[in-house]
């Protein structure tokens, strides 16, 4: 039986450093480069292990992302690490998407494969977002089950995918039946180095771009237009450093440490 899976893949910011333009309160894009979500890098290693545990068996492996056309980049050396195709849904419709409007066009976009998908893995979080929403949400919009939090793949056999995820009372064994969305960890692997063979066929590799009106998306759905929820303003909290001498007797001071205590809790 062959395997379809997809790997949903996110470009985020390079460094932690983020700079804030107090005067219109949004990111500084200084044009630093981007970088695959070190999640989706986990998810990618996971769907990787199961195409070489196939034993013999076809499985084919396609990255997809909704960005701008930089990102391509990212779904080619995710290629070069083994890989086997591409897609990019890149359109200004998709602009300023939340969680909502991006499950929608990722929707759209796996819909508008070639072939039928049998397992959706995508990273438990995005580390400039943190919303852990995109795989559930992918999991309703399709109308399939997931698995959240998976912190060790057990394999794939039979149509039937075996993980531990995480949940609060400790960790769980589960089993579910093919298709189905999981979410992984970050720590759950680390995703394997390219091969030199991986580089070169990469570098032939089309990573196919897509736009909206080409997923058959409703742009009523997609992007700022689509999303319920919105960012209305960004801010750096401002600090300031201050010191207050305490003095007197041991009880006096402790009364007015307590005193300035409150106030900061106020």
């Amino acid at each position: 039986m062959s395997v379809h899976i997809v790997v949903c893949v996110k470009a985020v910011p390079s460094t932690t450093e983020v700079k804030m333009d107090p005067k219109t309160n949004t990111i500084v894009r200084d044009g630093r480069a981007s970088v695959v979500n070190p999640f989706d890098a986990t998810a990618l290693e996971l769907a990787l292990r199961i195409k070489d545990e196939a034993a013999g068996k076809p499985v084919r492996v396609t990255v997809l992302s909704m960005g701008i056309p930089d990102t391509a980049r990212l779904l080619r050396d995710c290629i070069a690490r083994g890989a086997d195709a591409g897609l990019l849904l890149s359109d200004r419709a998709f602009a300023g998407a939340d969680t909502l409007a991006t499950t929608y066009a990722l929707t759209c976009g796996i819909d508008a494969l070639d072939e039928p998908v049998d397992l959706v893995v995508c990273g438990k979080m995005a580390v400039d977002g943190d919303t852990a929403q995109i795989g559930p949400e992918l999991g309703g919009a399709l109308d399939i089950p997931c698995i959240a939090d998976v912190q060790e793949l057990l394999g794939v056999e039979d149509g039937v995918l075996r993980a531990r995820r995480a949940t609060d009372g400790g960790r769980e064994l589960v089993e579910v039946a093919l298709p189905a969305v999981i979410t992984v960890a970050k720590d759950a692997a680390q995703l394997r180095m390219p091969s030199i063979a991986g580089v070169l066929a990469a570098q032939d590799a089309e990573v196919e771009v897509r736009t909206a009106a080409e997923v058959g998306a409703d742009t009523a759905r997609t992007g700022l237009s689509g999303s319920p929820t919105q960012v209305v303003r960004s801010f750096v909290p401002e600090r300031t450093h201050e010191a207050t001498a305490i003095e007197g007797t041991v009880a006096q001071q402790a009364d007015r440490l307590a005193e300035l205590i409150e106030e900061v809790l106020r």
